[in-house]
């Protein structure tokens, strides 16, 4: 027989075979059908440990099934559904149809309870579909699904079922009803003991069970069922009906599941997840032609769609809106508030929460958590390095490199997303398809979203400037700090980076490590470079290690003439150094382009206190402690020279911006001539219910990005879905050092970022609402301030309440009648400078034997306010981060519950334990307290503190930074001639080398007072033709 016959010949027999069951099955008997299995008899309780291990994994959403398959796991194994029908309800017909009856059925399978209506003929219909499956089962058709069934049934015994009523149902008197109850009850719980008809799509079906009923992390069963449902609704411009009337839609059968705090749909011919709506606070069901121009239609909106379903009647209609309606209202009530500042998140009690300072430890911590992934890591960045070292120095090789810690993961299992903000070319070179080139090519298992599409989107202006981890939607990492290239840090804030890494382990014999890098341009090595084993060092603690660390070769010339090229002239050039262990001078070299003369001043620390008449103080801790940074690694004692930054980790932005980062291995700037720009930052990490809001954050993004650019809309970039909080509680792992707190999580959020139908401005509100009712002391810090509302260029109030709450205690920054300063000075004159201070941070080197400084970038984004509340977060104080319409950020408002005995203004205090915590820390690292745990910096308000410690470590270190090295930007440069002057008059560090690096001994920490008047005279508007000036206005505020 030839090949091409043989379909003819099947479709035939096939035909044949359905005409024969056809007939057979129309002379079936209703009232008995013979069921093949083993009955499943046994219990398991809801509060049996053994319900864990047989619970479906939540990982299973990433792997739904055809609803017609056959191997398709919807049930907890080993677990019987239990039946109960609960009541009656006769229905009484307008037309001349009889009344029917509709069966109100509670199901109970675990832990999960949930109800169904049906009438008496959908069970005479889902009988007869039993009846053709009996009959079907028995034919060997030739195909892999139907094989797979049969060979599931096969070999079981026939057992009997009770009959269904055979009588019409409004011919049943109502002393019956009872019996029929318990006739359906025992039919139902009789069929679902069968696994060859538990396991049938159709029953199923009949009882409203998917692959998605029975996760335990998506809460509780709410109502599922198959609908129809209208295309369009988006609030997304080109994604939406572009006509008018009926011929514009286009209707789609669907499976939709409503859960605690969203709802969804799924096909039923693959079971894809085919969209995901949010609960939120404008979450509304309506029902009616009216509303819905569809007859018998539902309609639910929320803030990013209008979905209109159709149903088979107006009174089914009715039952899922009100079952809807009343099941999120019973298990997702909190998603509907409107919440404090207008968050989309509601305040969470009991957070597990820490902080961070500086990046050292916030790698690390986020590396342990991957580390414990079991099902999903969600990262957003506003850049990302694949390439990063989490762990520092290297001495595991790769292990803990952040490409390598994803991929591992991966391998394992564990669901990775990832989103990055997609740059303007010509604007950044942060190279985000690199990023996502090289994270998308280690594993099927890393997806990789970049977002906005600038010309679909017309979005030119914004950025994503999120920085967010997540695992396993319990754990997350809210603040400031990118996984990119330049951001770890210490509180050593170290300026060079030579050599290469010995681990020093404690005992009789040395251990050189040996780590080469795998799949980069550059190996990673740690080599022993004593000469012999007779020469072995001498193993002290860190304070007392008697190892120097040099940079090796000469200062880079410049190659034209520029600002550069006259800083260099006057010993103000671009050098190389490493700290030292032990010297007594250990120094960091200065490097200042003419881009950051001008806009070098905007990172900087700010300290408000309000008004202090205390006369107690504590006594001034010693200051002269010299200026030696210790190296303190955290992996124990190193010896010799230490590479913490590989490649292109090794930068300093304001020098050079990065090149070439498809190498990144490579070093883009001289690391024996140019020094690195020091980072400081901070980060926070929340647990649980504070976790999942996090989570569904980045879910609400990762979704809308999926429906807005048609290259997402694939099967290989799934829809996410957020966990419930009914499980948040439920921790697998737990981040070190944690303390319990009130949490709530903040948002600037708009359509272009979120697809929300009004923007979110949560965070601007919270830090209004935090200064305008602190009642102490407000401490700052901030990547930029500009803020003082004018309603013409800025608008956005920090400054103004900042202001207005020092007026408040005596009954933006420095510049115009608008500023803080220019506010107070017309109020209270001079006495300003009682109530407000404003730092930066610097810090100093030895480099071939100059002596040479830098100022430290202040990357934070932190408001910590009277020791008991705590904004950190990824927005920085200027329009673009804080209206909400722009750049898209995240932030959490931390507030304490747990305190400690402390001092506020002289008198005793209930202090937060993580906002003192956080501030004591900033305090100690800023003013050099790390060695010193004197309690001279315990109470932030009393003239003691803030005028003989703070004000005045401020004033002298940056008096004695410019007598030594006259540095920029400085108070007597107002306009470019008198820079001119000012570079140059002779540098005593040149001059009299000896003299500096005494003077250079009375520095403390790095604290330093801001110029408030640096280029004060000159225009700092962008030149005309530059393509800055072409810029509009509000992007640079």
């Amino acid at each position: 027989m030839s090949l091409k016959n043989e379909p003819r010949v099947n479709t035939s027999a096939l035909q044949k075979i359905a005409a024969d069951m056809s007939n057979l099955i129309e002379n079936l008997d209703m009232r008995e059908l013979h069921f093949e299995g083993e009955e499943v008899d046994f219990d398991v309780s809801p509060s049996d440990p053994k319900t864990r291990e047989v619970s479906i994994p939540f990982s299973a959403v990433y792997n739904t099934q055809g609803f017609k398959e056959p191997n398709i796991r919807s049930y907890l194994s080993g677990c019987p559904i239990k039946v109960k029908v609960l009541e009656v309800e006769r229905v009484t017909s307008t037309t001349k149809l009889p009344s029917s009856d509709f069966y109100t059925i509670e199901l109970t399978h675990g832990e999960f309870k949930w109800q169904v209506k049906r009438k008496f003929k959908h069970f005479e219909e889902f009988h007869r579909e039993l009846l053709k499956y009996k009959a079907f089962i028995r034919i060997p058709i030739p195909t892999r699904r139907h094989t797979f069934r049969r060979q599931n049934v096969k070999g079981e015994e026939p057992r009997e079922m009770p009959s269904l009523p055979r009588s019409s149902e409004n011919r049943i008197r109502e002393e019956n009803f009872l019996g029929k109850r318990k006739q359906l009850e025992d039919y139902l719980t009789k069929l679902l003991k069968m696994p060859m008809y538990r396991n049938y799509h159709a029953t199923t079906e009949f009882l409203d069970i998917s692959q998605l009923s029975f996760i335990r992390d998506l809460g509780p069963k709410g109502i599922e069922g198959m609908i129809m449902k209208r295309s369009g609704g988006h609030r997304i411009p080109g994604l939406n009906c572009c006509g008018q009337g009926r011929a514009c839609y286009r209707w789609s059968r669907r499976w939709l599941i409503v859960k605690d705090s969203f709802l969804l749909y799924m096909k039923p011919d693959n079971g894809a997840i085919a969209f995901v709506l949010l609960v939120d606070k404008e979450f509304k069901i309506k029902v009616g032609k009216k509303e819905t121009e569809t007859k018998y239609g539902l309609r639910i909106d929320n803030l990013s769609r209008t979905l209109i379903l159709k149903c088979n009647s107006y009174r089914q209609a009715r039952w899922w809106g009100g079952a809807m309606a009343e099941f999120i209202q019973k298990h997702g009530s909190d998603f509907l508030k409107d919440h404090r500042f207008g968050s989309y998140a509601a305040i969470q009690e009991n957070t597990l929460a820490k902080w961070y300072v500086n990046a050292k430890g916030y790698f690390e911590d986020v590396a342990n958590a991957m580390e414990e992934a079991k099902e999903e890591i969600f990262i957003t960045d506003w850049w990302l390095s694949p390439e990063i070292f989490l762990k520092r120095p290297v001495v595991e090789g790769n292990r803990w490199r952040l490409d390598c810690i994803l991929k591992r993961k991966a391998q394992q299992g564990v669901r990775i997303f990832i989103m990055l903000y997609k740059e303007v070319g010509l604007a950044l070179g942060i190279n985000s398809e690199y990023s996502k080139r090289t994270l998308m090519s280690l594993h099927p298992n890393i997806k990789v979203m970049r977002h906005p599409d600038h010309v679909s989107s017309t979005v030119y202006l914004w950025a994503h400037h999120e920085k967010l981890v997540v695992i396993d939607q319990s754990i997350a990492f809210v603040g400031g700090i990118d996984l990119a290239y330049g951001r770890w840090d210490d509180n050593e804030h170290r300026l060079t980076d030579v050599g290469s890494v010995k681990h020093v382990i404690m005992g009789p014999s040395l251990l050189s490590l040996t780590a080469e890098t795998t799949e980069s341009t550059v190996s990673l090595y740690l080599k022993d470079k004593s000469e012999s084993n007779k020469n072995l060092p001498i193993l002290k603690s860190v304070d007392n290690m008697d190892s120097k660390m040099k940079g090796i070769g000469k200062p880079r010339k410049f190659s034209k003439f520029s600002l550069y090229r006259q800083l260099h002239r006057h010993h103000l050039q671009s050098m190389d150094s490493i700290s030292s262990t032990d010297s007594t001078s250990s120094y960091f070299n200065h490097c200042r382009s003419h881009q950051n003369l001008i806009h070098g001043f905007k990172p900087h620390l700010k300290l408000f206190r309000h008004s202090s008449e205390s006369k107690q103080g504590l006594v001034r801790p010693n200051v002269d402690t010299g200026s030696v940074r210790s190296l303190q690694t955290g992996v124990g004692e190193l010896q010799g020279e230490t590479r913490f930054w590989h490649g292109k980790d090794y930068c300093n932005f304001v020098f050079k911006d990065w090149v070439q980062l498809d190498k990144p291995f490579a070093d883009f700037i001289n690391r024996y001539s140019t020094p690195r720009m020091p980072w400081h930052d901070i980060a926070s990490v929340v647990h649980g219910k504070a976790a999942r809001d996090v989570a569904r954050h980045f879910i609400q993004r990762w979704n809308f990005t999926k429906i807005m650019k048609p290259k997402y809309r694939s099967l290989s970039y799934p829809f996410l879905l957020p966990k419930s909080q009914t499980t948040a509680h439920e921790l697998k792992y737990q981040v070190p050092e944690s303390v319990c707190a009130k949490v709530q999580l903040l948002r600037s959020s708009a359509d272009w970022s979120a697809g929300i139908k009004y923007h979110e401005e949560s965070i601007h509100t919270a830090y209004v609402n935090v200064i305008e009712n602190s009642k102490h002391y407000i401490y700052i810090e901030n990547q930029f301030f500009i803020s003082c509302a004018d309603d013409k260029v800025v608008f956005n109030r920090i400054g103004d309440a900042i202001a207005r709450r020092i007026l408040k205690a005596h009954r933006t920054m420095c510049r115009g009648e608008n500023s803080i300063v220019g506010q107070l000075k017309a109020k209270i004159g001079n006495q300003w400078i009682n109530y407000i201070s404003f730092c930066g941070l610097r810090t100093h080197a030895e480099l071939e034997g100059n002596l040479v400084t830098e100022l430290i970038y202040v990357h934070s984004k932190l408001l910590i306010a009277d020791d008991n509340t705590v904004i950190i977060g990824s927005a920085n104080i200027n329009d673009r981060s804080m209206l909400g319409k722009r750049d898209s950020e995240i932030a959490v408002i931390v507030q304490d519950t747990e305190t400690v005995p402390s001092v506020m203004d002289g008198e005793e205090y209930q202090a937060g334990q993580f906002a003192q915590g956080l501030r004591l820390q900033c305090f100690r690292v800023v003013l050099g307290y790390l060695s010193d745990l004197n309690e001279g910096i315990q109470d932030p308000v009393s003239d003691k503190f803030f005028k003989e410690v703070w004000v005045s470590t401020a004033a002298r270190n940056a008096t004695i930074y410019d007598k030594v090295f006259r540095c920029l930007p400085n108070d007597e440069v107002h306009n470019l001639i008198q820079l001119r002057d000012f570079i140059s008059k002779p540098i005593l560090a040149k001059e009299d080398p000896i003299r500096a690096e005494e003077e250079l001994k009375k520095i403390r920490g790095f604290l330093v007072q801001f110029p408030f008047y640096f280029l004060s005279e000159e225009s700092l508007r962008p030149s005309v033709g530059t393509k800055e000036a072409m810029v509009p206005m509000e992007v640079w505020t």
